[in-house]
């Protein structure tokens, strides 16, 4: 009987036995079922994640290729613009209606007939047309001195941003020293660059061949003769700027390269302009001295280059200006003491004066200066 119980309970443990390694033995291949697909989910998320590197790498590199052709786009598009900039403008890609007004400088000098067509070289510029004012400077060679970047910088730092995107400075280079060329050309383009890229800032030259034979005075040894050549040669250095301005603009603001402008000056002339209520007026001044802030509508300036050009040999033109007026100004038979004391009168000037006069040492060699306009 006892080893009956014995042998009963032999078998019950070893049924345990073998139920329990059948049960480890099942949760162990459960375990590794589940280690398997755990490890595939690992391989099949490494997978995923180098799939997902390659594409990123892929949009990577499709952004630098994108990003390279924008750049090179862009490059190449400043490359157009410069070069458009700092083209010289030949007669056949010039607009006729802007090269037939100086046609009228055949008239007046019979060596320019055998030009085709008379046409300033416009080393910096985008042909801006259409706006409200263009503001003439002319400049030469002073030697070791220079005002044109003070000028200049004076000029488009009073300006608001609408007044320069309405408006046009030409710096009209009247001198064939290369070297001073360059010069203006490279400070220009280094200081002003934004507003030669808008096209609110231009700079031409003006051609050798325009110019009548003076060239015996200034060689002269004469100081007499050498100062009436630079008189000469000054007054057609304004009417070719004025000839060259008249069709971009309603009006046209005649500076020099030596002065400074009063703050907000385009917005006191513009106020200025829209109180006078008549159009008959010739010219506002807008500073006492010589040619030095003259306001014209380019409408007139033709006529007023003609007359420069019929005496241009015989006053330096701020006097000649003054002529113009008496002549229009002057009625028939009246006593010309009498038509000056009037013309006081009716002559249009603004006060205080919107443009001092700060060169010292002129364009003309050796010779120092010091007008100043009072009224400034």
């Amino acid at each position: 009987m006892r080893t009956r119980h014995v042998n009963l309970l032999i078998t019950l443990v070893a049924v345990v036995l073998f139920s329990f390694s059948c049960f480890c033995i099942s949760r162990m291949t459960q375990t590794s079922n589940q280690l398997t697909n755990c490890r595939n989910h690992i391989l099949e998320f490494k997978e995923s994640i180098l799939r997902l590197k390659n594409k990123t790498e892929r949009n990577r590199q499709e952004l630098l290729n994108a990003f390279k052709e924008m750049k090179l786009d862009i490059s190449e598009k400043e490359h157009d613009a410069k070069n458009a900039v700092e083209k010289k403008v030949n007669a056949s890609d010039t607009n006729e209606t802007v090269s037939d007004a100086f046609e009228v400088l055949k008239f007046f000098f019979p060596h320019l007939r055998k030009v085709d067509r008379i046409y300033p070289d416009v080393i910096m510029g985008r042909e801006k047309t259409g706006v409200t004012f263009a503001l003439g400077i002319p400049t030469v060679n002073r030697g070791n001195y220079s005002y044109l970047k003070q000028t200049l910088t004076s000029l488009l730092s009073r300006m608001t941003l609408p007044e320069e995107k309405d408006s046009v400075v030409i710096v009209s280079i009247a001198d064939s020293n290369e070297n001073y060329v360059k010069s203006v050309v490279d400070m220009i383009t280094k200081k002003f660059k934004r507003q030669v890229t808008s096209g609110s800032l231009e700079v031409i030259s003006i051609p050798a061949y325009f110019y009548p034979n003076i060239s015996h005075a200034a060689g002269s040894t004469d100081d007499s003769e050498k100062l009436e050549s630079w008189r000469i040669k000054q007054v057609l250095d304004f009417c070719f700027l004025m000839l060259y301005a008249q069709p971009k603009a309603m009006y046209y603001l005649q500076l020099e390269d030596d002065i400074i402008a009063n703050k907000m000056y385009l917005t006191k002339i513009t106020d200025f302009v829209h109180t006078i209520t008549s159009n008959n007026w010739l010219y506002i001044e807008f500073s006492v001295l010589g040619f030095i802030g003259k306001l014209f509508k380019s409408e007139d300036l033709t006529d007023f280059v003609r007359f420069f050009l019929m005496f241009y040999k015989d006053k330096p033109i701020d006097l000649l200006l003054g002529d113009i007026f008496l002549v229009k100004m002057c009625t028939p038979g009246e006593a010309l003491e009498k038509c000056i004391e009037r013309n006081k009168h009716i002559r249009i000037r603004y006060k205080p004066s919107l443009f001092q006069h700060v060169g010292i040492q002129s364009s003309y060699p050796g010779r120092e200066q010091y007008f100043k306009d009072i009224y400034y």
